[in-house]
């Protein structure tokens, strides 16, 4: 067999795919915890509280004796239930305007896909939800960052900044709220600013919505309770967070127009069908009422409350005081919180304890911001998160000791 003379590339695509900064330290706390060390857990959004009973209580009695292909939609039995929890948000829709996905993820990808083609804009707020520039790597469409700032709670610009970002190749308006890492949750008349500009130029609003039962101060307005917008707007969703099932990837895409929800469709049977005993899992959580949400959102409250508070009181540290999710965006007086990550979980401990934390670079699009921020998702329960506080505000401090 001929010898190969020259070395074998992999694509520019690959090449330019970035490392998610939420799961990018995962070596190195794994390397702390070889060596015996608790790592508190701050960097992704994986909740602590316990997955609804009846999730499981379904999945043991899943009704056949083989796990077959779903239809590629979703479930007619899930597809149905989550219709009717969208018409008790108030969205006007039905089965037919929904498509199941594998996450969360594979929602956005699809939103992506079905609004865009390569080279296409979409315009987003930064900081946004990290993956999304992995996304738009992978449909080969670019990100058109409009920068928030902490010092307006992260809300939206004036109009003449977004109006500003349009280009001919622009094809839609990515937007989440409450947001993921900032906590805010946008203002109807933000949201309908937003809806004037796409109906103005033409454009579609992707809407993640993954947050929308985690509400602390102030009104969700959700893309589909806006008039007008029935052939634009396309909601993104997932069951991860709202019930605790981040393992379960169940998410979905919602829409009234008919083409979106076609083409989905048709990218759903090219993967063939999101997880079967999964959704049928699902169709029980549908079902729990107010009383639960209540009960979840006083804790993500309290969580909120107990890592904003230690925050405020940290020597050099900026947060805005989320009213949605459960991230906060934290400036610190770092220069490079990428090493600074890092070097919590391989150089610094306190009584074999220490923190990890997702660096905020990689939660912006423009190149040079977020360098002295970090997420922090408050996931744990109130005595973990506090520690974990503890030992972040330590860090801070022997950091700057050791690195000035």
């Amino acid at each position: 067999m001929e010898k190969a003379t020259k070395k074998i590339d992999i694509s520019p695509r690959a090449k330019e795919m970035p490392a998610s900064p939420i799961r990018k330290t995962e070596p190195y706390a794994a390397e702390a915890m070889k060596k015996g060390r608790t790592v508190y857990g701050l960097n992704v959004g994986q909740p602590d509280i316990e997955t609804p009973p009846v999730f499981f209580e379904a999945v043991r009695n899943f009704p056949a004796n083989v796990v077959a292909y779903q239809r590629s939609q979703g479930d007619p039995a899930y597809l149905e239930a989550l219709a009717g929890y969208y018409r008790r948000c108030g969205y006007d829709v039905s089965e037919k305007d929904i498509v199941i996905t594998t996450g969360g993820s594979e929602a956005i990808i699809f939103a992506a896909q079905a609004a865009t083609s390569a080279g296409d804009e979409i315009i987003v707020f930064e900081p946004f939800y990290t993956n999304y520039n992995g996304y738009a790597v992978m449909c080969g469409v670019k990100l058109a960052p409009v920068t928030t700032r902490a010092e307006d709670g992260y809300h939206l610009p004036p109009k003449e900044e977004i109006v500003g970002k349009i280009t001919p190749r622009t094809r839609a308006i990515l937007v989440c709220s409450p947001n993921n890492p900032t906590g805010t949750v946008l203002r109807r008349d933000e949201m309908e600013m937003l809806a004037e500009i796409a109906l103005r130029h033409n454009l579609f609003i992707i809407s993640d919505e993954v947050y929308r039962e985690f509400v602390y101060e102030g009104e969700h307005t959700g893309i589909l309770e806006l008039p007008g917008l029935e052939d634009r707007a396309i909601l993104m969703d997932s069951a991860s967070k709202r019930y605790s099932v981040c393992g379960a990837r169940i998410g979905c895409v919602v829409s009234r127009n008919e083409e979106v929800i076609s083409a989905c469709i048709r990218f759903g049977q090219a993967r063939l069908c999101s997880p079967t005993i999964e959704q049928h899992g699902a169709i029980a959580l549908t079902h729990l009422g107010e009383s639960y949400f209540d009960k979840v959102r006083a804790e993500y409250r309290k969580r909120r409350d107990v890592t904003i508070d230690a925050l405020q009181r940290m020597e050099g540290v900026l947060c805005h005081k989320p009213k949605g999710a459960f991230y906060v965006m934290v400036r610190l007086p770092i220069d490079d919180t990428d090493e600074f990550a890092k070097w919590m979980l391989t150089d610094f401990h306190i009584d074999n304890e220490t923190v990890r934390v997702s660096p905020g670079a990689g939660f912006y699009a423009t190149p040079g911001k977020g360098k002295d921020e970090v997420r922090l998702a408050c996931v744990l329960e109130t005595g973990r998160l506090e520690r974990a506080m503890h030992i972040l505000e330590e860090g801070i401090r022997e950091y700057n000791r050791t690195h000035a």
